[in-house]
């Protein structure tokens, strides 16, 4: 694997690396939001999740389309929507692992 796709993949993940960004394009993978709509599906203050959605943008994560006064943000490429599936799937076989550990464990 070369360098540059090694360094692109690492800072990729490094946008990715925080609950709240994944949440938001956990919503944004249901299409596109505001961020007063993200603010409200979230619970969150407003500071905060511009905060998060700036350091997506950087990152070419999320892409921003001002819409009169609102600026419309929305996954910048739908195969997020299928990494944060496969991120789940990988998480469900963690826990099913260790709910079985769990079980050997107690057996004995």
């Amino acid at each position: 694997m070369n360098r540059e796709l090694q360094q692109f993949k690492a800072e990729f993940f490094k946008a990715l690396a925080h609950p709240m960004r994944i949440r938001i394009l956990e919503v944004l993978s249901e299409g596109p939001k505001t961020v007063n709509e993200l603010q409200t599906i979230l619970g969150s203050e407003g500071s905060a999740v511009s905060q998060q959605l700036a350091v997506l943008r950087n990152k070419n994560v999320v892409s921003g389309t001002k819409e009169g006064t609102s600026v419309i943000y929305s996954l910048r490429d739908p195969l997020i929507k299928d990494l944060l599936q496969v991120a789940r799937q990988i998480f469900d076989n963690h826990l099913v692992d260790a709910i079985s550990m769990l079980e050997s464990v107690r057996t004995e």
